[in-house]
């Protein structure tokens, strides 16, 4: 076999590795803090056709096409969009490059590829990147210059907001918001912050909103109707409340969008629809104890641990309901009665209880969620 034929092979394997671009994702949530606010599903779409263009740049030995670039700038603009800095999406690219060349490295002389073989690729492919990251950068300081003033201005009056007290209700003033009967809070992940400002814009004015911290917020002077929100997005919400309490209401509606983020809901929903489970996901020191006390239970479970843990969740999402739950994991329901069991044996919580479901669920999202 040609010798670079054999390296192309190589990353092409382990570009196309089942686990990688989950692993991938996971560490540029666990290493890249402003990044890490977006959903799993837009950091993943983004990593794989990047990794996915790479991998065909090295195999015909050429630098990025005009279509690659093309799909940069649209990632620039997106990222700036969503108020991500550069800075983080480089990080963020650069995780995903040290996992294809680890494996790569790992993998090299079983494949019979040698070190300096695999240095010209790595140097190649450094070229690739070196142009990529060129128009990254370009395109996402252009598309930060184009909406900075107003931007700027929106971030602003929404940061006087919800700090509360006596700048809150001076800003909702300014911002034509009611300084009495009750303000609103959404939120939402950024991927879709576009879409949503456009939606409450239309129907709820006046509805100032950014990108704030890495989350779309808006503040409303009235509930949004559940068809403000577009298809197929989810928007955390909390209220009413006055303006001096703001703060506390921002937080509540972020822990609606986690908590419906959890259980893969969509749509407007509102704190007050989801306070177990909002609480459950909010104590990250609680599930780090129930990690610890069943990480035996993770061990011995071995390579079933993960299908065990999503059956587990499945089936008290189904409410107990076998079939439902085997249908959402498209298996048999004795596949899923008999990991439920295999589950309550090896940890001692049994799902069938009120709370010994909830502790079941908690543990095995928090196994699920582990990077």
């Amino acid at each position: 076999m040609d010798a670079w034929r054999k390296v192309v092979d190589l990353i092409e394997r382990v570009v196309g590795e089942e686990d990688l671009l989950a692993v991938s994702v996971a560490g540029v949530r666990t290493l890249v803090p402003e990044v890490a606010v977006l959903t799993p599903a837009d950091i993943a779409g983004h990593t794989r056709a990047l990794l996915a263009a790479a991998a065909r740049a090295l195999a015909a030995r050429r630098g990025p096409t005009g279509a690659e670039l093309s799909f940069v700038e649209d990632l620039a603009v997106t990222r700036a969009h969503q108020g991500v800095p550069i800075e983080a999406v480089l990080r963020a690219i650069h995780v995903a490059e040290r996992a294809i060349w680890s494996r790569a490295r790992e993998a090299a002389a079983a494949d019979g590829v040698g070190p300096e073989l695999l240095l010209d690729a790595r140097e190649l492919y450094d070229d690739w990147a070196e142009a990529v990251r060129g128009r990254l950068i370009a395109a996402h300081r252009a598309a930060n210059a184009d909406q900075a003033p107003a931007r700027d201005r929106d971030v602003a009056l929404l940061r006087r907001l919800l700090d509360g007290g006596s700048a809150a209700a001076l800003a909702a003033a300014e911002a034509g918001l009611p300084v009495t009967g009750g303000l609103w809070v959404a939120v939402a992940r950024p991927g879709g912050a576009a879409a949503v400002r456009r939606a409450l814009a239309e129907r709820h004015r006046p509805s100032p909103s950014a990108v704030v911290d890495g989350l779309l917020v808006a503040v409303l002077g009235q509930a949004p109707s559940p068809r403000a929100v577009p298809d197929g997005t989810l928007v955390g919400l909390a209220g009413p409340a006055e303006p001096e309490e703001l703060t506390g209401t921002r937080r509540l509606a972020l822990a609606a969008l986690t908590a419906a983020e959890a259980t893969a809901r969509s749509g407007l929903v509102h704190i007050a629809e989801v306070p177990a489970l909002a609480a459950i996901v909010d104590r990250a020191d609680l599930a780090a104890a129930l990690l610890e006390k069943h990480r035996q239970a993770w061990a011995a479970l071995g390579a079933n641990a993960e299908p065990v843990a999503r059956a587990v969740c499945a089936w008290v999402e189904a409410g107990g309901d076998t079939n439902r739950a085997a249908e959402r994991q498209f298996v048999h329901p004795n596949t899923v009665r008999n990991r439920v069991l295999r589950f309550a044996g090896i940890t001692g919580i049994d799902p069938g209880t009120a709370f010994g479901a909830v502790d079941a669920w908690w543990l095995c999202r928090a196994w699920l969620a582990r990077p």
